[in-house]
Order: structure tokens, then sequence, then C-alpha cells
């Protein structure tokens, strides 16, 4: 503030009169002019509050209530403040569409049926998988994505803001769905001269083939340490290498490059069959794989823990039986395995996928409602009816929502698997 030029000097008594004088004037004048200026702002201020509050609603929340908005934005398709791990919030589902949301569902032929996209308007599906008779090309896919996107957007769906997870098999070399990337499979790109940088390519270039097809779910790469030359892995050049610490290094690789691509890979087949001999397929008949712990532990599950620390977002767990383990149950289907080994062991969060439901390791345990409702009981998230026909999901449903409603199936284990899916969901939106 300016101060006021000094009065001409009378004399000794009259100066120091008017000195005081003068200054309580001042002061006086400053007062009254610094309330005024205070009074004015005050006005100004709330002005632009009531101006904020009429335009554009509540005002942002600091602290706590922040981070909800921001978890929450990251749910509603706002794009505004995702966090890194989306949190996502569970809309209020009936029994039923609480058991879709743990079902993949399949079909035949190039055109989606009438009664699947019925149950995705709904809200009774969580995703689709693709095989090659239902694809015969990119742009088909595409077109075919969009309609189930549509469907899936569906007023009628409290899972509207979700997508779809559309997923298919696209591991490179024999193993694939999609004409395209990756063209080498795993074996050739361990054998590279620099195969660290084939598994990122393959990586990288299957997820930029799946996302031009409009899908956001690879079940690959394939983590089995084969052991002998032609055996399961090997005749399909379906693992990269015997030496576990390889695999491990690929695997994680791949995983990384093809997620940075907004592809959600698949960690196969939990806790490993690279032991496997060359005839022995679950999906054709039960395998028996006595491999020691030390071993199971040290050379087949090796590799999983560098895809967990890589990110993965799912694993998928064999039907093979591992007696050390589990004499009795397939992996898939084994609490000991599922909640014990792969969940409290290495410390996966994630969400677990089974493999196909009607796969011939599982004859001895009925019908695929009773298959499913042991699966989800032994902690799978997801339960894959591959078998292409919508009614074998529609089964698995089913028996989901029965067991829950019954109690015989956990009620918090099932809505903890639903949100960890609803999480996987949510963090694939694009």
């Amino acid at each position: 503030m300016t101060v006021p030029a000094r009065p001409h000097r009378a004399s000794a008594a009259n100066d120091h009169t008017a000195a005081r004088g003068g200054r309580r004037r001042g002061l006086r004048i400053a007062v009254t002019v610094a309330v005024a200026v205070c009074a004015a702002a005050v006005a100004v201020i709330a002005g632009i509050g009531l101006v904020r509050s009429a335009s554009a609603g509540p005002p942002a929340r600091h602290g706590a209530a922040a981070g909800s908005a921001a978890s929450k934005s990251g749910i509603d398709g706002s794009g505004k403040g995702r966090p890194s791990t989306p949190k996502a919030t569970m809309p209020p589902l009936s029994a039923t569409q609480l058991a879709g949301q743990r079902v993949i569902y399949s079909y035949t032929g190039l055109i989606p049926p009438a009664n699947l996209l019925r149950w995705i308007r709904a809200g009774k599906v969580a995703g689709v998988i693709f095989f090659g008779s239902n694809i015969s090309s990119q742009a088909q896919l595409a077109a075919v994505a969009a309609e189930l996107n549509k469907a899936n957007a569906s007023p009628d769906n409290p899972m509207r803001h979700y997508p779809l997870l559309l997923m298919t098999d696209q591991e490179g070399g024999l193993v694939h769905r999609l004409p395209g990337a990756p063209d080498e499979s795993e074996k050739q790109i361990g054998e590279e001269v620099h195969p660290a940088v084939a598994a990122r390519a393959a990586g990288r270039g299957a997820g930029q083939n799946l996302t031009g097809a409009g899908l956001n779910v690879n079940l690959a790469p394939v983590l089995d340490v084969y052991r002998t030359p032609g055996d399961f892995d090997d005749q399909f050049g379906r693992s990269y290498s015997t030496n576990p610490h390889e695999v491990s290094y690929l695997g994680a690789n791949f995983v990384k490059a093809q997620q940075a691509t907004g592809v959600a890979a698949t960690a196969k087949h939990f806790p490993g069959l690279g032991a496997a001999a060359t005839a022995e397929n679950t999906d054709e008949e039960p395998v028996t794989l006595n491999v020691p712990l030390a071993t199971l532990r040290g050379t087949d599950e090796y590799p999983y823990h560098a895809a967990i620390r890589a990110g993965v977002k799912l694993v998928m767990v064999s039907w093979a039986i591992y007696p050390a383990l589990d004499p009795e149950r397939p992996a898939g289907l084994s609490p000991a395995i599922v909640n014990g080994e792969l969940r409290q062991r290495l410390g996966f969060t994630g969400v677990t996928i089974t493999d196909a439901l009607e796969a011939g390791a599982l004859k001895a345990y009925g019908t695929t409602r009773h298959r499913a409702a042991i699966a989800a009981g032994a902690g799978m998230d997801l339960i894959l009816c591959s078998a292409q026909q919508p009614g074998q999901g529609g089964q698995a449903r089913i028996a989901l929502s029965k067991g829950y409603q019954a109690g015989s199936l956990d009620q918090a284990a099932f809505r903890a698997a639903v949100q960890r899916i609803l999480a996987l969901r949510a963090s694939l939106r694009h």
C-alpha cells in the first residue's frame, strides 16, 4: 500500500499532536479499506462457487474421496482418472446373472446364434471363445465381435459397462485360429539366435492381430517345460525349451509385449504339462503325471513365477492329475492346487480359467453341470465351455446358479470370483 506524505512542520508540540492524529486517521482509513477489500473478495469467491455449482455439478473431491471417484471413473467408461488396477464395482445381479459372469461360451459356424445374443443382452455371459470354424477372416471376426459388443451394450444388461471377454488360442506355429502373427511356434522362438527379441515380437504380433479382430484375450503363452523330443508339447512346438529358466524368461517377454497392446495373456497349463508323453492328451483321456514335488516346483511351476511378476492376467489350470499335490483330482478340480499351490504359494491374484470343460480327462466327473460346480468349488473363476454349443454354457450357468442359491457353493467366494472377473474386464476397456 502507498504511505501518505507527511504534513509540513509548524512547531514541535503541534507537529507531535498532528502526527498522532494523522496516524490515528491513517490507521482507521487502512482498516476500513482492508475490510472492504476482504468483503469484496469473499463475495467474488462465493459468486464463482455458485456459478460452478450450477454449471458443473459437485466440486472435485480430495483424498480418499478423490480416489474413490477415480476408481469409479475407470469402471463407468469415462476414461478419466483411471487407476492402474481398476477397482470393479459390482452392480446388483440375480443369481443367474452372477453365474453367467463365470462362463465362457462357444458356438458353431460364422454367425452368433440368437440364444447367445439373448443371454448376452440379459447379462448372463462373461465371454466367448472362437475357433477356426468361427473365423473366415480378420474382418469377418471383427464384425462378429462388434455384434456381440452391441448386444452387450443393451440397456437390459446390468454388465453393459464391462466389455465381454472375447478370446481365442493364438499361440503361434501350428496352434492358431487367426491367419497372421505370430508365425513362429514357441519352440522356434526358443531356437532363435535372439529368442527374447523373437518372444517379444510374437507377443506384440499376437496382440495386434487379436486387437484388429476385436478380441481382447489370448489363451497363450504355454509355459510347459517339455522333457523329450516329440513328446506331447514338443510334437506341436508348444514349448520354448527343456530349460525352465529359458521358458520363464521367454514366457514373461511374450506376456509383457502382448499385454502392452491391450490384449490379456493367459499362462497355460498350470502346474505344467511338460512331463506328458506323446500320447498323453487331457483333451482325450485322463492323464496322471507322477512328477516328484521338488521337480514340479523347481521345473514345471518355475515359469509361472516370472509370468505372475510380469502381470499375466489369467492362468489356465490343467486337467492332469498330479499325485504329488493331489492324488485324486485333476488340477482344475483341486482346491489344494488352485487355492493352495497357485494362489497361496505362488501368490497369483488374477483370474483362473479352466481348460475345456468337455475334455476327455473329466470322463469320471459326469455332466457339464457337475463338472462346472466342482470346478467353481475348487476355486476356478471362469468355466470354459468350448464344445461349440451355446447350450453347454447354459448348463454350466444353471449349475452355478443353483449352487450359489443353495449354498453348496460358498457365496462369499463366488462373489469374489466374479469381482476378479469384473476387474479383468474393466482393465480391458479401450
